[in-house]
């Protein structure tokens, strides 16, 4: 009989272990109350060689401008055509206005109409727009221009354990990891919050991959990667149950019911030895 008390002891004992609360799921731990933790330095995006930039010139004079400003385009069923007259339907194929861009070509530089090759790798947006603007002015043509740019093909990836995989747009100027997380629908439960890494792609200097663990805030706040770049990939690592998965036994030796189901058979085969002996 005290064997059997000490197995169901030990059945009672693997049910609430398996029950309990684990404690990598909550974010960011080590926080409390009004907790102030410095971030990084605000590091904006800057462009790169292959960034494609939408860049608009405005003006009081209209026609001006327009010397400046890349047609718009509409795409229909895949193909690109230059539009001449008003934008919409053309009988029932859909269309959508785009506006071209400019791609920063291997030298850092975008082909500018009349003012040519203009350098722009490593400005941020704002610098660029600055930049393009002072030259509008010095070639005296426009006196008040209002220069507008867009990022376009800019964009990070996120892989691994989380809601929806895929590439997303970077939108802003400076774009966080969690926000990149966030985009991807957050974290699943098979995701190791203690282990993202994010790969950054330096060119001709290779990769640099970045570790992250999303349950210390000064891990997140404090790390480079904490502010996106366009290219970046982030990727969340499997926990064991789910990297356990691809094995033919799978999680079956790790479930509650797994160990319950033996502890009751050993139990029973324990009480069957002990009548017998009893006999």
């Amino acid at each position: 009989m005290k064997l059997k008390k000490v197995f169901v002891t030990l059945a009672v004992s693997a049910a609430l272990f398996s029950c309990s609360t684990p404690t990598n799921i909550v974010y960011m731990q080590d926080t409390y109350d009004d907790a102030l933790i410095e971030a990084v330095k605000s590091n904006p995006i800057r462009l790169k060689p292959m960034d494609q930039i939408s860049v608009i010139v405005n003006c009081r004079e209209p026609q001006i401008a327009a010397m400046f400003n890349l047609p718009y385009l509409t795409r229909r069923l895949g193909e690109a055509q230059s539009l001449s007259g008003s934008s919409g339907n053309i009988g029932n194929m859909n269309t959508a206005n785009a506006i071209s861009g400019y791609t920063v070509d291997s030298e850092g530089c975008i082909d500018f109409p009349v003012l040519g090759k203009i350098f722009v790798q490593g400005l941020t947006r704002a610098e660029a727009t600055e930049h393009i603007k002072e030259l509008l002015i010095q070639s005296n043509q426009i006196k008040d221009p209002v220069v507008t740019i867009e990022f376009m093909n800019l964009g990070f990836s996120v892989l691994g354990e989380v809601s929806r995989p895929g590439r997303y747009r970077i939108d802003r100027d400076e774009f966080t990891v969690l926000d990149a997380i966030s985009l991807a629908g957050d974290l699943n439960i098979n995701g190791e919050r203690e282990n993202i890494t994010v790969i950054r792609d330096f060119g001709k200097d290779g990769e640099r991959f970045y570790k992250m663990n999303l349950t210390k805030a000064e891990s997140v706040f404090n790390s480079p990667a904490y502010y996106m770049e366009q290219g970046d990939i982030v990727y969340v690592t499997p926990n064991p149950k789910r990297r356990r998965e691809s094995t033919e036994v799978a999680n079956s030796a790790f479930t509650p019911s797994f160990w319950i189901s033996l502890v009751s058979a050993v139990t029973s085969v324990t009480s069957t030895i002990v009548v017998l002996l009893t006999k």
